[in-house]
């Protein structure tokens, strides 16, 4: 029987799998084993003993790497990026080994999914904002259909925050840097009743004044705020339960994107000039109860994992990126989500371990969009666009997964998972109106669709006025097998099947084409791997290969339009092929210096195209020749850390890496591209032998590389863009303080 024993370790390992105790140099961390828990064991696993691609970040290289949100780890790892769409902050736009999405939409569903503390979180708005107080990040590659579901055709990121521990524990951190953007954190935990109750208090604060300067008006830009806090509490009621009991709540606020039009301004800097300054306004409450049982039957485990979520955002962003009115569009988006898996972990006999479980996914979607846009003729005009939906919609799945010791070295995987979800919408369409308007999103002129305010006559539903209803219903299996080849090499090789959501547009703007539904985006992926460790513990080797089958591929196709601006029609567009290699490494080229390595390459096409994606107005082999959007062929990473003495005093950590990604297709037209980019960053840490205090010195993006989360292609002159800008160069100073 698994005593409290066993709890307490594990609830250590999987909130502190990077932990180092004072003092302790960063190269001696690294070359600890990582434990992570993408396979929904029972206990955390080393992450050379887990048969797929992932890499796993702790606490303290997340520190190092001053990661503060999910895009800051965009360049670090082979044939992935973390991207903010930039249409509105926050808005994950994700892709691993070629498969992501470009929209804002809220009821485009994603390609890669974000778990936070085993909560899946229902849509991709509010995924990029300001994370703290992190345990650890897992990114699994390639489909996850069986353990996680739907919506992780591409992969899936796990987040998992620090809990407690069993002593008092508290620290306190400030960083500034260039913007001026400064940011607070602190954090106060340890035993109430011992033994029984132990509770953590994390707060986050940060003020950014602004990196961005707008060239109309000489004004910063990119004004944000960020307020969060988390409680947690781990409850031991016997020797058997623990309970984890976690909040949080968060809001932002600042300008809106710091839009370029390429049609004026050079790509590879950051000068543009707009005439509307734009907000975001953003709010989010979540609860995440988690109960762990375990029991005599199979030396077996109980987990339940509760949780609710609702996320507010409002918005105005200028589209046109100009400093005349072409394109302003304001937006709100309401969503509550209500979440619970229920698994058990056991085994059966000696050589069997099953995982298995149900799971139930329920959430409502409000989206108000309302437009400010020069019309082409007949109108030669500014004229208003109001239009949104209401999307309700239930999920639920069954799953199981067997791991079978053949022999001391061989083991087989099978798994399969059952879902079935349905989606309900009803939607008005962004219809024209010439009533003078605005592009505030609650300041809706009388007769006009309000779908937030609940006074919309809706133009798509069924006969009756009742919602448009679709469901469907997939099985997803894995095979796969791993072979200890010898006690530092690990071969697996697996077989599986994923899939991403059907659905509809709540941003219908095609007067011919209707907002949906359409269907799902299915893929088959098979993928072989090698993890090595050196004999002298030194160095580590992990190889992947895989090749993916995509069918029905399932695209935001983003069209300029004299009327609206911008028509996005989201369709089945194509079948693909994509296949490719990942290469991770480590070596400690001395005991003080270690060097880290990813690549990354990958190819894809299509193999039947069903939709005319380059306009043109014929379906032939030119769509067929087009590259696949947010494919990016090669990627690679470089970083060295190292540790130095400073007598008896303390010790210096440095690291610098050097990161690359390749240019690729933004739009399925090609015409709008991303840009290739070239990362160099770089730290120093000075702490002492005790380890109370880490000061810092640091600096990002050193080569003031110009990069964008997308390229848009507008209507109002040749070459003109919506290139929402990421940040260019960033250096900062940090304190953390340790109680």
């Amino acid at each position: 029987m698994m005593r409290k024993t066993r709890l307490a370790a594990l609830a250590v390992a999987c909130s502190l799998p990077f932990t180092l105790a004072h003092a302790q140099r960063a190269s001696e961390a690294l070359l600890e084993e990582v434990l992570v828990t993408a396979q929904k064991k029972s206990s955390a696993e080393e992450i050379q003993d887990t048969p797929i691609a992932i890499t796993a970040y702790g606490a303290d290289q997340l520190e190092a790497l001053k990661v503060r949100d999910l895009k800051s780890l965009s360049y670090s790892m082979p044939n992935v990026a973390l991207e903010d769409v930039g249409t509105t902050k926050g808005v994950a736009n994700f892709s691993i080994r070629g498969l992501g999405i470009n929209s804002s939409i809220p009821s485009i569903d994603p390609t890669v999914g974000v778990f936070v503390d085993g909560m899946y979180l229902g849509i991709n708005g509010g995924v990029v904002f300001d994370m703290f107080d992190l345990a650890g990040v897992e990114v699994l590659r390639g489909p996850q259909g069986v353990l996680f579901g739907r919506n992780v055709t591409g992969g899936a990121v796990l987040v998992r925050t620090k809990l407690p521990g069993d002593e008092f524990e508290a620290s306190a951190k400030y960083a500034v840097e260039t913007g001026l953007n400064q940011y607070y954190a602190a954090s106060v935990s340890g035993p109430m009743v011992e033994g029984v109750l132990s509770a953590k208090l994390s707060v986050y604060m940060n003020e950014d004044e602004g990196w961005f300067e707008n060239e109309a008006g000489d004004d910063s830009h990119g004004d944000a705020r960020t307020r969060l806090i988390r409680p947690v509490f781990v409850v031991t009621p016997d020797d058997y339960t623990e309970i984890i009991l976690r909040y949080e709540h968060g809001e932002a606020e600042g300008d809106g994107p710091a839009a370029q039009n390429r049609a004026f301004w050079d790509r590879d800097d950051f000068k543009f000039a707009i005439n509307e300054k734009g907000e975001y306004d953003n709010s989010w409450d979540q609860a995440i109860v988690e109960v762990n049982r375990d029991v005599n039957f199979l030396e077996g485990r109980f987990t339940n994992i509760l949780g609710w979520r609702e996320y507010n955002n409002t918005g105005v962003s200028d589209i046109d990126a100009t400093t005349s009115t072409l394109f302003h569009a304001g937006f709100e988006t309401q969503q509550e989500q209500v979440s619970n898996e229920f698994r058990f972990n056991g085994q059966l006999g000696n050589a069997t371990y099953l995982t298995t479980g149900l799971y139930y996914f329920q959430q409502e979607v409000k989206y108000q969009e309302n437009r400010l846009v020069f019309a082409g003729a007949p109108f030669n005009t500014l004229v208003n666009q109001y239009g949104g939906g209401i999307q309700d919609h239930d999920t639920w799945g069954v799953f199981a997964s067997l791991d079978f010791d053949v022999s001391e070295t061989l083991t087989l995987t099978a798994g399969l998972r059952y879902s079935e979800e349905e989606k309900e919408v009803k939607i008005r369409s962004l219809v024209l109106s010439t009533t003078p308007g605005t592009n505030n999103p609650r300041n809706i002129p009388a007769g006009q669709c309000d779908v937030i305010g609940g006074n919309c006559a809706y133009d798509f539903t069924v006969a009756s006025g009742d919602p448009a209803k679709e469901d469907w219903s997939n099985i997803t299996p894995k095979l796969g097998f791993s072979w200890q080849a010898d006690e530092l090499t690990k071969v697996y090789g697996f077989y599986t099947k994923g899939f991403r959501s059907g659905g509809y547009n709540l941003r219908n703007t095609s007067p011919t084409t209707p907002p949906g539904p359409f269907d799902e985006e299915k893929q088959s992926s098979v993928e072989f791997g090698v993890k090595h460790d050196t004999a002298d513990n030194r160095g580590r080797l992990n190889v992947a290969v895989f090749y993916n089958e995509v069918k029905d591929m399932q695209r935001e196709i983003n069209l300029s339009d004299p009327i609206s601006g911008v028509v996005q029609v989201i369709q089945n567009t194509a079948d693909a092929e994509i296949w490719g290699v990942e290469v991770e490494g480590r070596y400690a080229v001395m005991p003080n210096l270690i060097v880290n390595l990813a690549l990354g390459y990958t190819e894809g096409e299509y193999t039947d195209v069903k939709f005319d994606l380059n306009g043109d107005g014929t379906l032939n082999d030119k769509d067929e020749a087009l590259d696949l959007p947010r494919l990016a062929p090669f990627t690679g990473s470089l970083a060295l850390i190292h540790d130095q003495d400073v007598g008896d005093f303390g010790f210096i950590t440095s690291q610098i890496s050097y990161s690359h990604r390749d240019e690729s297709a933004y739009t399925d037209n090609n015409r709008g591209t991303l840009n290739d980019a070239n990362m160099v960053d770089a730290s120093v840490a000075l702490t002492p032998n005790s380890g109370d205090w880490t000061v810092s010195i640091y600096g990002k993006n050193l080569r003031d590389e110009a990069t964008e989360g997308g390229d848009t292609q507008l209507p109002f002159a040749a070459g003109a863009t919506f290139s929402p800008l990421n940040k260019g160069r960033v250096v900062g100073a940090e304190f953390k303080y340790r109680f």
